[in-house]
């Protein structure tokens, strides 16, 4: 029996979500292998992963610019070599894992796992298959480190791809399969069960809006957008998706009036996103690449608010540029962005179908169909 394991790293929850997406679908279609979902910082040292995921979330929340530019400069110069060398090291503690369980495969969500899997594959201390899979929609230097080294690369879409051409990486290795994203996106939902489960009206658009988030970046703004969506649901209602951020739903509850009180629904957590997509017409949201990619596999346009600076601004930039985003700026008029949306069918319609052609709904499928049916799984 073939082993596969899935690395992912705690920053973000973006990475474990596209690993048991991986792990779900491997499991379900191929029998014979045996899959796990490591957190591969957190393997080799609970402290290490504990202090570096604190200060990862502590500099989102409270310094979002310095997160900016640290992840920006991580593609060059000090902090890079730093970066690279640190990963040599933590490489060897992860080796006593490839001893352990000699897995033939390891599929990589986060840059770290692919970085010091192809170090110890580039000094011969293992010999495996090394699929890389990126999580947002522009590439960034750290996924490149040890690249002759991994075998597969799996993008968000095609203009990433020939951007890793460009640095020298042999087409061959490169598919744009898409962001994972998990099965349940492609089921056909009965839409009047899901309605009913709410406690929503079926004759009126449905607003999906992810508020709060880990960081509650930009809770003043986010909270404006909502009081405008909270005056006008004669047009529309919303459900709001507050997170673990218990001030906004807070927030959120506060503008809950007797004449909106039918058409808003708050929520802190939720395990029916695939429902609640499959009857929405929109999403708000922040531009993590897995919500976002789940968005456009849904076929629903974003309204961007609160990227984090980095790879979430690429994101933002990516999703406008293709037409399926309106990203809302701290100096745009809120009442001006949404209206241009919701006050126009067609503009509704269009953006709509721009985004189902962008979408990418069978990428799990695709990216675990080319790395176990090509090593013969």
């Amino acid at each position: 029996m073939k082993k596969v394991i899935i690395f992912y790293a705690s920053y973000g929850g973006g990475h474990l979500s596209a690993g048991k997406s991986i792990k779900e679908y491997i499991d379900s279609n191929f029998p014979d292998i045996q899959t796990e979902l490591i957190d591969c910082i957190n393997y080799i040292s609970k402290s290490i992963d504990k202090i570096t995921t604190s200060a990862y979330k502590c500099m989102a929340k409270n310094a979002p610019k310095l997160w900016g530019n640290i992840y920006n400069n991580s593609q060059k110069g000090i902090l890079s070599k730093v970066s690279n060398s640190t990963n040599r090291y933590l490489a060897s503690k992860l080796y006593h894992l490839f001893e352990e369980k000699k897995p033939d495969i390891i599929i990589s969500t986060h840059p770290f796992g692919s970085q010091m899997t192809s170090y110890l594959k580039k000094i011969g201390k293992v010999n495996c298959i090394l699929a890389s899979i990126l999580t947002d929609f522009a590439p960034h230097d750290q996924w490149l480190v040890g690249n002759e080294f991994i075998d597969y690369f799996f993008v968000a879409h095609d203009k990433m791809k020939y951007s890793l051409v460009d640095t020298g990486i042999p087409e061959s290795k490169i598919f744009a399969t898409g962001i994972p994203v998990s099965s349940r996106f492609l089921k056909n939902y009965n839409k009047n069960e899901v309605f009913n489960l709410f406690k929503l009206n079926p004759n009126k658009k449905v607003i999906l809006f992810f508020g709060g988030g880990e960081f509650g970046l930009g809770k003043d703004r986010t909270i404006s957008i909502f009081k405008f969506l909270s005056k006008n649901t004669q047009k529309y209602q919303i459900v709001a998706i507050s997170g673990r951020n218990k001030k906004m739903k807070s927030s959120f509850e506060r503008l809950i009036t007797d004449e909106n009180k039918n058409d808003i629904k708050i929520f802190e957590y939720t395990n029916n996103v695939p429902e609640l997509m499959h009857i929405s017409s929109l999403v708000i949201t922040k531009p993590g690449g897995l919500t976002s990619s789940e968005s456009l596999a849904s076929g629903l346009p974003i309204i961007v608010i609160n990227p984090l600076p980095g790879q979430e601004e690429e994101n933002a930039s990516f999703l406008e540029n293709n037409h399926v985003a309106i990203w809302i700026k701290n100096d745009d008029n809120i009442e001006e962005e949404i209206s241009s949306i919701l006050d126009f069918p067609n503009t509704l319609e269009n953006l709509q179908k721009q985004a189902r052609l962008l979408g990418k709904p069978n990428s799990t499928k695709d990216i675990c169909e080319i790395i176990l049916n090509t090593n013969n799984c």
